[in-house]
């Protein structure tokens, strides 16, 4: 039995919902990686998936771009893009 089969046996956090490149609202207002303050209601692009979806890097639209690491409960999949 190889090792990357035991774990998947006995694995018990279910895999994140959210993917790389997927588009999200943040739920929270949080501070970004240089500082600044980005509120709720932000539409941003997941960058990377932490562990099981513990936490994501996410790129936010509305504030230059600014990076910030954000948890799984301060952000949720967005829905279509407003007009």
């Amino acid at each position: 039995m190889s090792f990357e089969y035991a774990y998947r046996v006995w694995q018990t956090e279910p895999p994140s919902s959210l993917r790389d490149l997927d588009d999200v609202v943040l739920l929270t207002p949080v501070v970004g990686d240089n500082g600044v303050a980005i509120v709720a209601g932000t539409r941003g692009t997941v960058l990377s998936v932490h562990g099981t979806g513990e936490s994501y890097a996410v790129e936010f639209d509305e504030t230059d771009g600014a990076l910030a690491t954000v948890l799984s409960h301060q952000i949720e999949p967005a829905g279509p893009a407003p007009r």
